[in-house]
């Protein structure tokens, strides 16, 4: 096959990790974790980063600089991209630092090759790392190594990018992490399926016992222990709730020291460098989508956005999900695999297998960057079986971006990204008093009380949050152990909150 030489290609990748126990541990920040990475990419590559010194630096943002009042407890970069390159003695001609979101890393991919397929550049190195657990282990401390580098120098920084993830409304209601969102979405799938809670917690543990199989084969892995099904969903004092349904070990870790670099090109630009062809991987198709508000989505059990950016992607391919051979769908809570299998029409339990590291939870949710080592895995195996097709699925916010891409070594053409249709949407309303129906919920471990956080719906159709009233015992021991969903309540606002009661 006759390939275009602006094709862009993958021709190198790198993961690196380290943790308390290792004998070599550095108490490494983010910049030096990355860098370690993007040699190893490099080194996969068989260059130096002499020889694209100049190459585009991408660098994904770390939850220590996600929002206004992120805090670093080490100090971080001014310019983490340019403290990246500096290390590998790289003078980048343009450094970016890109949005919060972890579709970061697929959708990047998509968006430098869209610009390396256009001639505009010929050569980017994206890379992303987390040095959250050696933030939290030295905070305060008298022996804590500073992370802190006043870099300078240009930067494209794209900002936090949260306007589409989060809200006032639920950020009043007590809707301050994913974990209390996703597990409004977690039971209201439960509902849509009709299943009990017991019944659902075995499907997720069932869902997740194989990941822990997976990651405890991962030398990057923070959590590399085996677990059955039963033992991750049974409420212990080490697997304490986190927000219901959520004991901890279904919860994305964030606790990790890991790294990880893409190193792309054109074919044009690999050729000059001598890169073997044989370790080449074409990005065959990919699509990206965007999803309503929580609390305007048409349904709150499901995911238009995934399901568009998994079929776009997929038919950008000219490939089906039975084509796939590798897969990797992001993972940090049971709904948000659950969503995509929905979407696909596949098989919880897939020989195939849903992860490639061992999924956040286990290998690491290494911030906005996870998916720059499902990339990586993805690519290592390809090499392994010339041919074969692989599948990466990245989610930011919950599950308010998503983006895919399906990767070989076989050449393709660059494919643009498909254009996909956007889901109807449901009104919602920050407040409201009358009658109401609870279509979620979850409950929240609070200050040594359990706050029951509620998504209602009128009788006009509009939803909003809602808390249960502290006051409703019997409302309290429906959340506790019952089943809340479809029931009526009687909805009052007050200080800009919205407090429900059983009607």
């Amino acid at each position: 096959m006759q390939i275009d030489p602006t094709t862009p290609v993958l021709i190198g990748v790198g993961q690196f990790s380290e943790k308390f126990d290792d004998p070599a541990y550095r108490a490494m920040s983010a910049v030096e974790l990355a860098a370690e990475a993007a040699r190893r990419a490099f080194d996969d590559a068989g260059v130096s980063p002499a020889e694209l010194a100049g190459a585009v630096v991408v660098g994904v943002r770390q939850f220590e600089a996600s929002h206004a009042k992120a805090v670093a407890p080490l100090g971080r970069s001014d310019n983490y991209p340019r403290s990246v390159a500096d290390r590998l003695a790289m003078e980048p001609t343009h450094a970016v630092y890109d949005v919060v979101g972890g579709d970061g890393p697929q959708r990047l991919v998509a968006e430098f090759g869209d610009q390396i397929a256009s001639g505009t550049l010929d050569s980017v190195l994206l890379v992303g790392s987390e040095a959250m657990s050696t933030a939290r282990h030295f905070a305060g401390r008298a022996d804590a190594p500073d992370h802190g580098e006043e870099r300078g120098g240009q930067l494209e920084d794209r900002g936090y990018g949260l306007d589409d993830m989060m809200s006032l409304s639920g950020i009043r209601h007590g809707l301050i992490g994913p974990p209390s969102q996703y597990a409004l979405l977690e039971h209201a799938r439960r509902a849509h399926l009709g299943l009990s809670r017991e019944a659902y917690a075995k499907a997720m543990g069932e869902l997740f016992a194989p990941f822990t199989e997976v990651a405890a084969a991962n030398q990057h892995s923070a959590a590399p222990t085996r677990r059955s099904a039963a033992e991750l969903v049974e409420i212990t004092e080490k697997n304490r709730l986190v927000a219901d349904p959520y004991p901890r070990y279904l919860v994305a870790r964030d606790q990790v020291n890991q790294g990880a670099a893409v190193l792309m090109t054109s074919v044009a630009r690999a050729r000059e460098l001598g890169v073997d062809p044989q370790r080449w991987v074409f990005l065959h198709g990919h699509a990206k989508a965007s999803a309503a508000p929580m609390l305007e989505r048409e349904s709150l059990g499901s995911s238009a956005a995934a399901g568009a950016a998994l079929r776009g992607a997929l038919d950008s391919a000219g490939a089906s999900i039975g084509d796939i051979d590798f897969l990797d769908i992001y993972s940090c809570f049971p709904v948000a695999v659950f969503a995509a299998c929905d979407a696909l029409g596949l098989d919880a339990g897939d020989p195939r297998g849903l992860t490639l590291t061992g999924g956040l939870p286990y290998f690491g949710g290494a911030g906005n960057n996870y998916s720059m080592h499902a990339i990586a895995e993805v690519v290592e195996r390809l090499r392994a079986r010339p041919g074969t097709l692989g599948l990466v699925a990245a989610n930011g916010g919950i599950i308010s971006k998503y983006a895919v891409g399906v990767y070989s070594t076989t050449p393709r053409a660059w494919q643009r990204a498909p254009q996909v249709g956007d889901e109807p949407r449901v009104a919602a309303v920050d407040e409201f008093a009358g009658g109401a129906t609870i279509e979620t919920f979850t409950v929240v471990p609070f200050g040594g009380n359990n706050l029951g956080i509620l998504v209602c719906r009128n009788d006009s159709g509009e939803r909003c949050y809602a808390h249960a009233s502290a006051s409703d015992a019997v409302l309290a021991d429906l959340l506790a152990t019952g089943e809340p969903i479809g029931r009526r309540v009687q909805v009052q606002t007050a200080d800009g909150r919205n407090v429900a009661e059983l009607g």
